[in-house]
């Protein structure tokens, strides 16, 4: 038997997201199918670092599982990279892990990062990866407005209604709104996020930038607690699953 974790990536549009749904392609049904040709033909269980969804992008999610093949980490990324065609996912790193570790609970700190195409003109090359925002925004007063939710607070406000967390407290590490050229970028870190909690924040925030909120806004609706009081949940599109820090660095194997 060997213990794996896998770096991964993928384009969410080509799937429900993660986690398997009855008569729907997700990534771990992909994944777990391609996994059961090292694995005796049975489709071992795969545990990811977090939990996307429909149409979110991943560039550097990490899963763990175990195949009955004795091969080095190289090997298994390799086969798996291969089994997982044709679908809009790559096998990027394997690395060898010991008992104990996990993918979700080892895990310290999460990355996300949102895309705002910020234009009159539609998307043609990124469509699919941003939220097309045709009026101008101002990422300035969005990234001063996001710092006033840092630090660890109970973020009903900003969860979604089907969020099955027991609890609302997390703590936001990051939070910075930055503007290159057409598109406003938002960074998010954390140990942990709540369900929808970055894309409500998104939409949040694009109420500022779009001056219909003052800069105060957004912290009043987390100190409210009221999910009804936030913005819209920003669309899926422009949200990608950017990478996690374990305590100890993962020796991946990109070969």
């Amino acid at each position: 038997m060997t213990r794996v974790g896998l770096l991964i990536a993928y384009h969410g549009a080509g799937f429900v997201g993660w986690q398997r749904q009855p008569g729907l392609v997700s990534v771990q049904q992909v994944l777990e199918e391609a996994a059961a040709k090292l694995n005796n033909g049975v489709e071992p269980v795969a545990v990811a670092a977090g939990r996307t969804d429909s149409g979110v992008h991943a560039e550097g999610q990490v899963v763990e599982l175990a195949v009955a093949a004795e091969l080095p980490p190289a090997r298994i990324r390799a086969a798996l990279d291969f089994h997982t065609k044709p679908h809009p996912m790559s096998v990027r790193a394997a690395a060898a892990v010991p008992e104990g570790w996990s993918a979700r609970f080892s895990a310290v700190k999460r990355r996300y990062r949102y895309r705002i195409l910020n234009r009159a003109a539609r998307p043609a090359l990124e469509a699919g990866l941003v939220w097309h925002h045709p009026r101008p925004l101002d990422a300035a007063a969005m990234h001063e407005a996001a710092q006033g939710l840092l630090g660890r607070h109970d973020f009903s406000a900003y969860r979604a209604a089907s969020c099955q967390a027991e609890s609302a407290l997390r703590t936001l590490d990051r939070l910075d709104v930055t503007r290159a050229g057409e598109e406003v970028v938002i960074r998010a870190e954390a140990r942990s996020f709540l369900h929808h909690q970055v894309r409500n924040l998104v939409g949040t925030l694009v109420e500022v930038g779009l001056g219909r909120r003052p800069v105060s806004w957004p912290r009043a609706v987390l100190d409210g607690r009221d999910r009804r009081l936030a913005g819209q949940t920003a669309p899926p599109e422009g949200l990608t699953f950017v990478s996690v820090d374990y305590p100890d660095e993962l020796p991946w194997q990109f070969q």
